[in-house]
């Protein structure tokens, strides 16, 4: 090192003199005309997403760390998310941050690092779901057994939507909705994530579009990369959040990709999808009438079991019009022998009516009586008054023993012709009035059976004007005697 005073040293005159901000517009003149356009392999570090929407984020080996920044109209177009260890090639130019004395890249493009770097990422994010729950065999939802409506989400371009309406219409034709999205490249996972979004925002009726029953994601096969929208993050959260049950067909058979783990059922292909989706129309109607025959055959056997049934049940029953003659006999007895408990009891009431009871002044008189004959024993004055006091409350007393019998009176003479109306309305008479007439052997006893009526035997006949007397058996032809017998001079029954 040279002393400032040294004859050999540039004098410091000499030196040209630049501002710090001279300084720092040179330099990072040479660094951006000098990096204009590089692609930085590296891992991502400290990823920031700042509320103006820049991305902020280091990329590192294990030699250095280069400070990165991603605007926000960028950040937006990124396809991928930017995670951390994730291994990327970035695309951009190197500048400078005069404020801080550093240098940056600013990001333009973004892309994994080969295979194993996808992989790896696929692994971490996928552990990362499962342990949010996402995966969850308890959150997956049946699929319909006859959908009417079926959402489809897929390129409309491709083949893949062919085999899909191909294999419905031949398995059970029903109603497809088509959501266009693209399937890979820039835009497709938000493409993707708002067609399950919008298929699930669908009113359940009364809406302009049918909202389906069932929801198909589907696309062809590829490569990891081609496959890549249908293992973003938002894609597999929309599947996750889906109302309507979803069925993931990405790909190949050994494919594999998260929105299988997310979705309710995993196809191998899109025309296993359409298999999975609907029923085979022809196999349902012969499984149809298979049921209907076999109904129809439980019913027969069911009624021809209660048929025979019934009949042995009706067996036990006897013969009803006998039954029915037997219950009116009874009935009859039974009329009999209310009328006469009527008619006793209206007698008895009759007697306790016409019974005279004393009136009040007849009580007091006697009552008086009998309080003179005690007054000639007794001083006159306090009898005179316990006299005068009674002679008031027999007053009393009379009156409302007046009113009381005529309430009795009243109430009992109710009572008389309420029993009056029921004696006269079960009476044999109202019988008599229809035409029927009332036959009494010599005794008054009735005679209810031809085989108690002995041929020659004196009856009386009674009607409803009037009783006449009659003879069993003269002059007819049921006569039992083979000796002619005299007429007789009453008239005859039979």
């Amino acid at each position: 090192m040279q002393d400032a005073a040294s004859p050999t040293a540039p004098a410091p005159g000499n030196l040209p003199e630049f501002t710090v901000g001279e300084v720092s517009l040179a330099v990072k003149r040479t660094v951006e005309s000098a990096f204009e356009r590089v692609r930085v392999r590296g891992e991502i570090s400290r990823p920031t997403r700042a509320g103006s929407g820049h991305l902020y984020l280091s990329l590192k080996d294990d030699q250095a760390v280069l400070e990165a920044v991603c605007w926000r109209g960028q950040a937006q177009r990124l396809s991928i998310q930017p995670e951390e260890g994730t291994e990327v090639i970035a695309t951009g130019k190197l500048t400078t941050y005069p404020g801080r004395s550093k240098y940056q890249m600013v990001i333009e493009q973004m892309e994994l690092a080969g295979e194993g770097a996808l992989l790896k990422l696929l692994e971490d994010r996928r552990k990362r779901l499962t342990a949010e729950g996402l995966f969850e065999v308890e959150r997956k939802r049946p699929i319909p057994f006859l959908p009417s409506v079926i959402g489809v989400v897929t390129s409309p371009t491709g083949a893949v939507i062919r085999d899909i309406l191909h294999r419905l219409a031949d398995r059970f034709p029903v109603h497809v909705i088509v959501w266009p999205v693209l399937v890979q490249g820039e835009g497709a996972k938000e493409q993707i994530a708002n067609a399950i979004a919008g298929f699930n925002a669908l009113p359940a009726t009364g809406g302009k579009v049918a909202r389906p029953d069932l929801l198909i994601v589907a696309r062809g096969g590829g490569s990891l990369e081609d496959l890549w929208a249908f293992n973003e993050e938002i894609v597999v959260r929309a599947a996750a959040a889906s109302d309507i049950p979803l069925i993931s067909a990405v790909g190949h058979e050994t494919d594999t990709t998260l929105i299988d783990f997310a979705s309710d059922r995993r196809a191998p292909t899109p025309t296993a999808a359409a298999e999975m989706a609907v029923p085979v129309r022809a196999d349902l109607v012969a499984r149809i009438a298979e049921n209907a025959a076999r109904i129809a055959h439980a019913v027969a056997r069911r009624l021809t079991d209660g048929t025979t049934r019934l009949t042995g049940l009706a067996r036990g029953l006897g013969d009803p019009a006998a039954r029915i003659e037997q219950a009116q006999q009874r009935l009859d007895y039974a009329g009999q022998t209310a009328g006469a408990s009527l008619t006793r009891t209206l007698e008895r009431l009759a007697d306790r009516v016409e019974r005279r009871l004393p009136t009040p002044f007849e009580i007091l008189a006697r009552t008086e009586g009998r309080l003179n004959a005690a007054l000639r024993g007794l001083r006159i004055a306090p009898v005179e008054q316990r006299l005068d006091q009674t002679s008031r409350e027999f007053i009393r007393l009379a009156k409302a023993s007046d009113s009381a019998v005529d309430r009795f009176l009243k109430v009992e003479s109710d009572r008389l012709k309420a029993l009056e109306r029921v004696l006269e309305a079960n009476s044999f008479v109202r019988v008599l009035d229809r035409g029927f007439a009332l036959v009494r052997d010599a005794d008054g006893t009735p005679v209810t059976s031809a085989d108690d009526a002995r041929d020659g035997q004196a009856v009386t006949l009674r009607f409803r004007d009037g009783e006449r007397a009659a003879v069993v058996g003269a002059g007819g032809t049921r006569s039992r005697s083979k000796t002619p017998v005299a007429p007789p001079t009453q008239e005859t029954l039979f």
